[in-house]
């Protein structure tokens, strides 16, 4: 049985190491998380929720999360054939992830995203990808910081300044929307550090489907107790509701297995495509009320993405094939202690 889960281990890692495998799944992800921008905003005009209400944006983020859960679970309860559940000395670990996650992380989005444009958002959202590769390697120490990722940061923070620049050079910015924005994705970026530790005690795909639940059942129960309504359900609201649930548990499950087999600037650094995807997915929001691409927004767009390539390509050392053994090992003890 240690050999054939061996055997396992090193054909996935194998598989989800792979460059162009990472780059696939990775841009998917993203893809996902870029319609996102748009989706919660048509959410909120379909269920006719009150902007204005945190109370009512932590409801409908608890009911959208809490659905992830669930299809996250279901989802892998068919693939392994049997009931999913986290091991009972790893809850706590679920606790943790979902706290960021899930709690802060969408707390702070959903009230930053109404309270800021949809362009905007998108591109501030960008700078968790940099958030996450300074705490991967400062917070968490998984991963060496080098001149190379130190200007990929700049370049990625140099395309956020620039998108909060207006056309009269002043710099528009409040704590309940770009704030909260920023927040959010300083949220997510401890967050992916727990995955990629985590993910060697736990199923990832158990880890990340109870994660949602918990947090989402937390965002219920505080909005309900506060207040917070949804006024408004009918077909249409409901299938929006669906697919920002399934976004959300197709992208983070596929997102944990490539931490676990991998650098974690190496899957961050494709976040940064999040901006041009919810960029383009804002324009065609016909809710949105600021969908112009300013002069400044397409430099800033072109920063961020240049600071993806520039870490994507040259910002991890590639290990000697003594220290992949070395890796593959420890992996191999780690799972087989479990």
């Amino acid at each position: 049985m240690k050999y054939n889960n061996s055997v396992l281990i090193k054909d996935k890692e194998k598989f989800f190491s792979k460059t162009y495998i990472v780059c696939i799944c990775a841009i998917f992800c993203c893809l996902l998380w870029g319609s996102a921008f748009p989706c919660v905003k048509i959410g909120y005009k379909l269920f006719e929720i009150d902007t204005k209400s945190v109370p009512s944006l932590m409801l409908f983020a608890g009911t959208r999360f809490t659905l992830a859960g669930v299809l996250v679970i279901i989802f892998g309860c068919i693939i392994k054939r049997k009931f999913l559940f986290p091991k009972p000395k790893n809850l706590w670990r679920v606790g943790l992830v979902s706290l960021f996650q899930t709690v802060l992380q969408y707390t702070f989005f959903y009230i930053g995203l109404a309270n800021t444009a949809g362009v905007k958002a998108s591109v501030l959202n960008g700078l968790g990808v940099f958030f996450t590769i300074i705490a991967a390697c400062f917070l968490f120490r998984t991963e060496k910081f080098n001149l190379i990722k130190l200007i990929g940061c700049v370049l990625g923070f140099g395309g956020v300044i620039l998108i909060n620049i207006g056309g009269d050079f002043s710099f528009s910015f409040s704590i309940l929307g770009e704030g909260f924005v920023i927040f959010s994705g300083l949220s997510s970026a401890v967050a992916a550090g727990l995955v990629k530790i985590f993910s060697k005690h736990e199923d990832t795909t158990a880890l990340c489907g109870y994660q949602f639940f918990l947090g989402g059942i937390i965002l219920i129960i505080i909005g309900a107790s506060f207040g917070g309504t949804i006024p408004h359900i009918d077909v249409g609201a409901a299938f929006m509701l669906l697919y920002l649930a399934f976004l959300s548990a197709c992208a983070f499950t596929l997102q944990g297995v490539l931490l676990r087999y991998n650098p974690v600037s190496k899957v961050a650094v494709f976040k940064s495509t999040n901006p041009i995807f919810g960029a383009v997915f804002s324009l065609l929001n016909p809710y949105e009320t600021d969908k112009s691409l300013s002069w400044f927004t397409l430099p800033a767009l072109a920063l961020v993405c240049l600071g993806i390539f520039v870490i994507n390509k040259f910002g991890e050392r590639k290990p000697k094939p003594k220290e992949i053994d070395e890796i593959t090992e420890n992996k191999e003890t780690d799972q087989n202690s479990e």
